[in-house]
């Protein structure tokens, strides 16, 4: 039974995750609003990981930093603010857990450190100056850091499609933009959590031993073809 601390995990993908993998491991959440969900094997912590101090905990054998963002407008009417706010959630917040919690980690078993970027950072998409450049830099950070803390601690990240949460709600508001995102995947689909959390559970887990430093896409398609 692994020790798990989930950042982020109250609602979307890290609420997935938990779901996934409360019944074999023991879960740390750590998120501003409490899950709607109540298990013998999960503890929530309530806090801002950008403004809080964060708790200390006694032992983890794997870090799975989940908040993000979504902020998609013209390079013309996106401030520096806007780009500053991406950056500090995306990468500060991971940066910041990342560096309170690696003495705990690394006294881990078998331990690792899960992120998450987007495919926008492959795929040029309009209005996605400010996220795709938030999400670069969590591709960058998973690499370097896989390097540097091998062989003790794996890193890796997922980077997914549009994933039908609460976050990606605008872009799946009514029937036809539901079809228009289904059709411009060549898969004819997009991401549900669940699918995430799969290979999130497999990434962590002892199965994925021999994996560290590289960005998954899960992208329906959409990066990989042209139909």
């Amino acid at each position: 039974m692994k020790n798990i601390l989930i950042i982020g995990g109250s609602k979307g993908i890290g609420n997935a995750i938990i779901k996934q993998l409360i019944e074999a491991n023991n879960i740390i959440n750590i998120s501003r609003s409490t899950p709607a969900l109540s298990h013998k094997n999960l503890r929530h912590i309530s806090a801002d990981v950008l403004e809080d101090e964060l708790p200390e905990i006694e032992a983890i054998d794997t870090l799975i930093y989940c908040p993000g963002s979504i902020n998609l407008k013209p390079i013309s009417r996106l401030s520096l603010d806007d780009f500053k706010a991406d950056f500090d959630i995306n990468v500060l917040g991971a940066v910041k857990s990342i560096q309170h919690y690696l003495p705990i980690l690394k006294k881990g078993n078998k331990p690792s450190i899960l992120l998450f970027s987007t495919v926008a950072t492959a795929l040029g998409m309009p209005y996605h100056a400010s996220v795709a450049a938030s999400k670069a830099a969590v591709e960058g950070l998973t690499k370097s850091l896989g390097a540097e803390l091998a062989p003790t601690i794996r890193v890796n990240a997922i980077a997914p499609t549009v994933t039908d949460t609460d976050l990606a709600s605008k872009l799946l508001r009514n029937e036809k933009m539901i079809d228009n995102m289904n059709e411009r995947h060549p898969l004819k689909k997009f991401l549900q959590p669940d699918e995430i959390a799969e290979m999130a559970s497999f990434l962590i887990s002892n199965k994925a031993a021999s994996i560290s430093g590289q960005i998954f896409k899960m992208d329906c398609g959409i990066v990989s073809f042209k139909i």
